[in-house]
């Protein structure tokens, strides 16, 4: 069954396009290790809430964007070989410091429910 990795990242809105290239030139090192799909999303319609919002989850800053992103797997199995290879992979170490701050970054693992 499809395994699906999400996340909720705050980026500095002046840092769009450096985020937008690292998510660009890191998607294909994802798939080659064995992900379905990389999506990339720009908050455009992501209001505040009362008592819980994506902008409240990451504590958005003045400035800043929430990105709502997921990569999708054939299975918690390849998800977990692949992002492992990923991480070791000297490709992504180049890429040097991320243009946002990673503490505030939500990240989780997903088995799908419904795909329709």
């Amino acid at each position: 069954m499809t395994y699906v990795d999400g996340f909720l990242i705050p980026v500095p809105n002046d840092k769009k396009e450096a985020y937008r290239k690292i998510a660009s030139e890191a998607a294909p090192i994802f798939k080659e290790f064995g992900a379905l799909t990389v999506v990339e999303t720009w908050g455009d319609d992501v209001p505040e809430g009362k008592v819980t919002s994506f902008p409240m989850a990451v504590k958005l800053e003045e400035g800043e964007t929430v990105v709502f992103s997921w990569i999708t797997w054939p299975s918690k199995d390849v998800r977990d070989a692949g992002m492992k290879k990923v991480m070791e992979d000297p490709r992504m170490e180049a890429f040097g410091e991320m243009p946002f701050d990673g503490k505030r970054m939500i990240f989780g693992g997903f088995e799908v429910l419904v795909d329709a």
